[in-house]
């Protein structure tokens, strides 16, 4: 068995959920100068770049998650304000990206999976993004990890949807069947100017926790059943969100996938698989 089987077949058999809760906990410890040397070790293991972060020096994250999920600098990352743009929601590279067809969305190189199962099952969550385009960026762990919005959107839903914890690095998107459409997510969906936008939060191997700006993190029930809610357009509880706002982060690793409908908006020639991305970078033009 070669390395990459070999590192494949110990995730199958890896208790990932306990492995992950257990990380977690130590994610979130307050160790003083362990955690210290715990970031310092993470830094330069991954050749983090630092002097983008608003707070450079490791001793400031009282815990590691503090320094995962860290603020950058105010501008680091400009936006691409014009209307016609949408722009790229997180830093990391593109995995995969292009049309839905026949419900389909491509995982990897011979690796198919249903749109509609990624979204949580319902023929009505999906009907909107038939024919349309989609697009999976990973984030690394050198990556900053906050999610922002690519356009203006009004949430109207939220979807919770257990399982797996896989690992959901480019090798185990080459290896394992269903990957995004099998391991745990929270699905948003927005009302844009483009239509239906949804991004698709999901979770991986030790990933601590998934968060939303407007729910905090994301932790139903355990078990096998799907949760949703609904959020209205106006009023107090309406979630209104611009453009570059942050909606969401990960606690450690993790990828973001985007859907939106027919005829609506067309990635830039420049966007392809394993092109680095920037948050709020140019990504797509909205079609007239």
């Amino acid at each position: 068995m070669n390395l990459d089987k070999l590192k494949i077949a110990l995730q199958y058999a890896l208790p990932k959920h306990a492995v992950s809760r257990l990380v977690g906990k130590l994610a979130a410890a307050e160790a003083g100068a362990l955690t210290t040397t715990l970031i310092k070790l993470f830094i330069k293991q991954y050749k983090i770049d630092m002097s983008e972060a608003l707070h450079e020096d490791p001793a400031h994250y009282k815990t590691f998650n503090e320094f995962f999920t860290r603020p950058l600098k105010p501008g680091i990352r400009p936006l691409a304000e014009e209307a016609s743009i949408v722009a790229h929601p997180v830093d990391g590279a593109i995995s995969q990206l292009g049309d839905v067809v026949d419900g389909q969305v491509i995982q990897a190189k011979g690796h198919d999976y249903s749109l509609q199962t990624l979204l949580g099952g319902k023929e009505s969550d999906v009907a909107p993004y038939l024919g349309g385009k989609f697009a999976t960026i990973y984030l690394a762990p050198k990556d900053y990890h906050r999610i922002h919005m690519p356009l203006d959107g009004t949430l109207k839903k939220m979807i919770y949807v257990p399982g797996d914890l896989f690992s959901v690095n480019p090798l185990t998107a080459q290896n394992v069947p269903n990957l995004f459409a099998r391991n745990e997510r929270v699905v948003a969906i927005f009302d844009t100017e483009i239509g239906p936008l949804a991004m698709v939060l999901v979770g991986a191997t030790i990933v601590a926790s998934i968060e939303t700006i407007w729910a905090g993190t994301v932790t139903p029930p355990a078990g096998k059943d799907v949760f949703s809610w609904d959020y209205p357009a106006e009023g107090d509880n309406a979630v209104k969100l611009k453009k570059g706002d942050e909606m969401g982060r990960f606690k450690l690793g993790s990828t973001v996938i985007l859907a939106w409908g027919e005829d609506k908006a067309d990635f830039l020639a420049n966007q392809l698989p394993e092109t680095v991305t920037r948050m709020g970078t140019p990504f797509a033009t909205i079609r007239d």
